[in-house]
């Protein structure tokens, strides 16, 4: 489909700031692919702006299932104009008190979940 809108995919839009990146952008014309992890969000972002907000179930650490997402965006609009790596969470509390597996755990998601996203 060719539009003169931008395209964008963000990642992490369940709420806080990638929500409302995505919804300002979609109220300004724009379209969004926004991915969410938890089964059931996807079809109640899609609802937000009709015909501008679609709403994808990814988790970023499933590194194997961000391709076909890219490739569903792609074969339908031919580009990706803008990328928001969004997805993440954070650790709260002293450094010394967060285990090496929850770290891991952590960067898994917010870096590399990111740098799959990317590439």
């Amino acid at each position: 489909m060719i539009t003169s809108s931008r395209i964008w995919l963000i990642t992490g839009v369940s709420g806080g700031l990638g929500r409302a990146l995505a919804l300002e952008a979609a109220q300004n014309g724009d379209i969004v692919f926004g991915t969410l992890r938890k089964p059931g969000q996807a079809e109640e972002f899609t609802d937000l702006v009709h015909g501008k907000t679609f709403g994808i179930q990814l988790d970023v650490n499933r590194h194997n299932d961000i391709g076909p997402v890219l490739t569903h965006i792609l074969d339908q609009f031919g580009r990706i104009d803008v990328l928001v790596n969004n997805a993440g969470y954070g650790l709260f509390g002293a450094a010394e008190e967060v285990s090496m597996q929850e770290a891991r755990e952590q960067m898994e998601t917010n870096f590399f979940g990111a740098l799959a996203v990317t590439q």
